[in-house]
């Protein structure tokens, strides 16, 4: 088994397995910070967006093992919508989730495993998607999704500084 690295800016992406792709980032801000700027809606509403015009508009986070989550993006004479389950949740460091889109560009679902690590007052983020298959995987890396997943986590990165900054984030977990 080969992995092929990608770097983006700070983001790395890579392919540890057939069905896997792995992306890995660092944030100047504490883990609790980081957690909830990922688990709050109207804070992911803030950085997760795509460009060109694009938005997210609906942002539901159920954060509970068995609730839901969707997002829905819209863009220019288009909507992408899409959504999944927690399936494990570990409070600060770890996040398990499935996802679907509404209009799939690829077949079956993914699930995503997002683990935050703690350095100092720094937080590295592992994010390992796993599909169903190769094929899906491959499918998703032909896409520009490694682009617009860097421009968000930049925009992730740069609201923590700002929110840090003003004092908006809390300084304990949810």
């Amino acid at each position: 088994m080969t992995s092929a690295t990608r770097h983006l800016g700070s983001m790395q992406i890579t392919t540890p397995g057939d069905r896997d792709i792995r992306v890995t980032r660092a944030f100047n801000a504490p883990r609790h910070l980081v957690y909830q700027a990922l688990t709050v809606p109207a804070l992911v509403k803030r950085w997760l967006v795509v460009r060109n015009g694009w938005m997210l508009e609906v942002c539901e986070i159920d954060l509970r093992v068995g609730g839901a989550y969707r997002y829905v993006w819209r863009g220019p004479n288009m909507e992408m919508g899409m959504g999944g389950f927690y399936r494990e949740i570990i409070p600060l460091e770890r996040l398990v989730t499935s996802e679907t889109f509404d209009q799939s560009w690829y077949p079956g679902e993914a699930i995503g495993t997002l683990v935050l690590t703690a350095q100092g007052e720094q937080t590295r983020m592992t994010l390992t998607i796993t599909y169903d298959s190769k094929e899906a995987r491959d499918a998703v890396l032909a896409t520009p999704m490694a682009d617009g997943m860097s421009v968000g986590y930049d925009k992730l990165e740069a609201e923590l500084i700002v929110m840090m900054e003003t004092g908006e984030l809390r300084s304990s977990s949810r």
